[in-house]
């Protein structure tokens, strides 16, 4: 079963969760619902059971998330159900969630560390599909030349400048 649950009044708006009995398989940054519940449809083939009580899985993300947008939060805990992606993607972003809180890095250095140099715009591609922004934290990475490229949430580049102040990693 796939359960959901929502924080609101964050620094980048309302966040949606989603888990299931393995671990977080979808986070939103869009305030619409119903656009989450087609993406964890997509991730999982099957609706979440909205009346249900969330799990403890959304509990505990949804905890995490408020911890770290209060500032007491640098690494999360709550497990991934990695599942839901591609090898490729699940590669890449395996190294995104290594990249430390405060710090930042590159699409061609994960390219590089998956050992695929060249690779850096499929290290783009499978961040701006990222499933879980902020708990696989693909705001952390830059394009070549130290700037933001991209990001796939509600607010774009702003919500991503946002997620790098609060951590202290990027002055605008």
């Amino acid at each position: 079963m796939v359960t959901i649950g929502k924080l609101e009044n964050t620094l980048v708006g309302t966040i949606h969760v989603a888990a299931n009995a393995d671990g977080l398989v979808a986070i939103s940054l869009w305030d619409d619902e119903s656009r989450f519940l087609a993406e964890v449809m997509r991730l999982v083939g099957k609706a979440p059971d909205v009346a249900a009580e969330p799990s403890v899985f959304v509990k505990t993300a949804l905890a995490e998330l408020d911890a770290y947008f209060r500032g007491g939060l640098r690494e999360f805990t709550v497990p991934i159900d990695w599942s839901v992606m591609q090898p490729f993607q699940q590669d890449a972003l395996h190294l995104v969630c290594a990249v430390p809180y405060g710090h930042t890095t590159n699409y061609g250095t994960i390219a590089d560390q998956l050992g695929r140099p060249g690779a850096a715009r499929a290290v783009g591609r499978a961040n701006a599909t990222n499933p879980m922004p902020i708990i696989i934290p693909c705001h952390r990475i830059l394009g070549a030349d130290g700037k933001l490229h991209g990001y796939g949430a509600r607010g774009g580049i702003e919500t991503k400048a946002k997620l790098l102040r609060l951590e202290g990693s990027w002055l605008i």
